[in-house]
């Protein structure tokens, strides 16, 4: 009796291949469809609330422009669609601790042991730091920036802003200031990788300082203030993730440090043992000096029937 072996092109392996994929699939599309109905539900949720949330929004510039102007919808759909796009962004943002944690149970199964550990607190400081970073938009530099804004007006001028151009405008420094919290991240990521070391990153301080304004430059209002209040910031948080790097380093070999170091005597008994051949009457050392003769097919037929035994 002989035994094929099983090659890709064999009918069962390739139906093998394709269930494991439709497996990922539908999983995905589980994770995706739960995501959607998470984002949904806050939205029913928030959306009679849509007024006072849009009020809520521009609270700084409100605060600051008093009876010298007001805020106004250039769009006929304006006064409807803005304050939608507004729920609906803050329904992604409040589900982002959810949304994430559909994309790890996707991922967490292909991830090792130490993997598992690493990302776990990465995704949840990342989350963290992202909402620090829109609270300190709000509550810190837009008011900031609108007070230098409205003190620079012309004489004469009334300040009417769209409430759409208002919208993007906040957005853009929320998200802006967001990322840009997550410096102590990225700066822990590319040292745990071995990319590169503390002390090279931190011999680079004058240049990711310099870097610092003008990623401010480019991603907050053209004020000096807002320019400062987001380099000064990241600069602080790249200082974080060096300390946060130099700690992570220091354990990891301290455990390393830790781990008993192998035997010799351990493994010259090993290699020895492995050396030497089982007790086994069946058990016959080929002897090297002989010509090799391959198995006819009836003795290979009586091999295969004994393995499958």
């Amino acid at each position: 009796m002989s035994q094929e072996k099983k090659t890709p092109k064999d009918p069962d392996v390739a139906v093998s291949k394709e269930q494991g994929f439709l497996t990922h699939l539908f999983e995905l599309r589980d994770r995706v469809l739960r995501a959607v109905i998470a984002v949904v539900a806050i939205f029913v949720v928030l959306f009679p609330f849509a007024e006072e949330i849009y009020r809520l929004l521009a609270s700084p510039l409100l605060s600051n422009i008093g009876d010298q102007g007001n805020m106004i919808a250039i769009g006929v759909a304006a006064p409807f669609l803005i304050p939608l796009k507004l729920v609906l962004v803050l329904s992604i943002f409040i589900a982002i601790p959810y949304l994430l944690f559909q994309l790890w149970m996707f991922i967490a199964p292909a991830l090792y042991t130490s993997e598992k550990k690493l990302a776990g607190p990465l995704v949840f400081s990342s989350t963290i730091l992202f909402y620090l970073g829109a609270a300190f938009a709000h509550f810190v530099v837009l008011p900031l920036a609108f007070a230098f804004f409205t003190s620079i007006t012309i004489e004469g001028v009334e300040a009417t802003t769209d409430i759409a151009y208002y919208l993007d405008f906040v957005l853009t420094v929320y998200f802006a200031f967001g990322i840009a919290f997550e410096v102590p991240i990225a700066t822990f990521l590319i040292i745990a990788v071995g990319m590169t070391t503390p002390d090279k990153l931190a011999q680079k301080r004058p240049y990711i300082i310099v870097g610092a304004f003008v990623i401010g430059m480019f991603l907050t209002p053209p004020d000096i203030i807002s320019q400062t209040l987001l380099a000064l910031p990241m600069w602080a948080l790249f200082e974080l993730g060096l300390l946060i790097s130099r700690m992570f380093l220091k354990n990891k070999k301290k455990n390393t440090d830790d781990e008993p170091e192998p035997d010799p005597d351990d493994s010259a008994k090993a290699s020895t043992s492995a050396a030497v051949p089982p007790e086994d009457p069946d058990y016959e050392i080929l002897d090297m000096d002989t010509e090799y003769e391959p198995m006819t097919d009836e003795e290979m037929d009586a091999e295969l029937d004994a393995i499958e035994a």
